[in-house]
């Protein structure tokens, strides 16, 4: 297939034949069909997930973001049931002028309903409220060949944990009911200050975290020496006054993908350097609105072009606390070593509140996230990085991963074993299949 769904990496480039239905009550009928057809699928969304969990082994997926309706609102309670192919995006287009927002929102407001609930996202604000999954009331999962369950803690319990953070593996979601937080206006009120080594972010974060509700940091990926794990430090809270209005930014877009990577030494090099000066070293308050506070790169359609023909790989990882500043250094130290790395490589401290997932990725702890260019000689890097996550007794993220051992994620997941008990036999994924068999 030439054309058909791509993760949103595009590694591994492997297009995905898309199954849609219009509505809640054709989606057993088209499960079924593909399955009999294919052998196994996997429910797609909007194409967020940066590797290989969200292709399914068979290349034929259900394509859920034709569910995109909303089913019910309750605005005193704060309370949105939607369909599962709706977006955060459509959520907060409705929510914020009533006064609520995303309980924990990704990076990216363009994931859906069913895609964050699959991947447990998490946020800037993981110290306090911890992961999506921990706001997820219910929602409605189709297994092949069986009546729609309502799951829930108390109902269907089992597959409500294993399903958050499950990857898409245990069912169909088809609708989800979340709880929003309350807000009194659309605005940010937010904090920057550049820091000059990783020894300065970590004492950042023990000041600031506890005191506002989102905190993350920009890290400089080429910084050596000294300056190794510079950076700018983040924080901010919703303001407690102004308009709800939501104002759309306009957008820009990569409109092709070049021959080959934009990134590289060079100009990661230029752009950080330039990036990092341009922030002040006292600490600068603004007002912003909330979509350039949370999903800076939302505004540039596609962005994921810029990568070239080859596509990128994410590296997310998380580190225990004991373990953090220790083998943060070492995983900085070894990305600037290989001249390799991206523009927004994002550092945040992860909070100590359970998900109810039993997959779910944080851990108490520090997690480094950011992007490469896909290169012959990655695979050194990773396994490079790889060895110390692994000692330091940290994980990956399977979302954003394509390339993690079978032995490192049933190490670091040791759960797995009871989603794959639980998981409906129809549905495999493409990291599913390379991890645990």
């Amino acid at each position: 297939m030439s054309g058909g769904l791509r993760s949103w990496g595009r590694f591994p480039n492997v297009p995905q034949r898309p199954h849609s239905c219009s509505w809640r009550d054709e989606v057993a009928a088209e499960l079924h069909k593909v399955v009999s057809a294919q052998g196994d699928t996997l429910a797609f969304g909007n194409g967020r997930s940066y590797g290989d969990s969200c292709l399914a082994a068979s290349d034929h997926v259900l394509h859920m973001r034709t569910l995109n309706r909303f089913i019910e609102v309750d605005w005193e309670q704060g309370v949105v049931r939607a369909e599962a192919g709706v977006t955060l995006a459509e959520v907060l287009s409705l929510a914020v002028p009533e006064g609520w927002f995303l309980s924990v929102t990704p990076g990216t407001q363009f994931a859906t309903l069913g895609g964050a609930i699959a991947n447990d996202v998490h946020g800037k604000n993981h110290h306090l409220r911890g992961t999506f999954g921990n706001h997820v009331l219910r929602f409605g999962l189709l297994r092949h060949g069986e009546e729609l369950l309502t799951c829930s803690p108390s109902e269907n319990s089992e597959l409500y944990a294993a399903t958050i953070g499950g990857l898409g593996l245990t069912g169909v979601i088809v609708w989800a009911e979340i709880r929003l937080i309350p807000i009194r206006s659309s605005q940010i009120d937010c904090a920057e200050l550049r820091f000059g080594n990783l020894a300065e972010f970590f004492a950042l974060s023990a000041e600031l975290d506890r005191h506002h509700e989102y905190s993350v940091a920009w890290i400089d990926c080429v910084a050596k020496g000294g300056q190794s794990g510079r950076g700018v430090f983040f924080v901010g809270d919703h303001a407690r006054y102004g308009s709800l209005q939501v104002h759309e930014r306009p957008k820009l877009r990569v409109p092709v993908i070049p021959p080959v990577s934009m990134v590289n030494k060079l100009s990661l090099r230029v752009f950080n350097d330039v990036y990092w000066r341009a922030h002040s070293p006292r600490r600068a308050h603004k007002r912003v609105s909330y979509e350039p506070f949370f999903y800076p790169l939302d505004r540039i359609l596609h962005w994921n072009r810029i990568y070239g023909r080859k596509g990128f790989q994410q590296y997310q990882c998380v580190i225990p606390d004991a373990m953090a500043e220790t083998a943060t250094a070492e995983l900085l130290r070894a990305i600037s070593d290989s001249g390799k790395g991206s523009f927004l490589a994002v550092l945040k401290r992860c909070g100590d509140i359970a998900s109810p997932g039993l997959l779910s990725f944080p851990l108490p702890g520090t997690s480094l996230a950011l992007d490469f260019p896909q290169t012959s000689d990655l695979k050194q890097l990773f396994a490079h990085l790889d060895v110390i996550v692994r000692q330091a007794g940290g994980r990956l993220y399977p979302a954003k991963d394509a390339h993690m051992s079978g032995s490192d994620f049933r190490n670091a997941y040791p759960e797995w074993e009871r989603v794959e008990a639980l998981r409906d036999p129809t549905l495999m994924s493409r990291l599913w299949k390379r991890v645990t068999e």
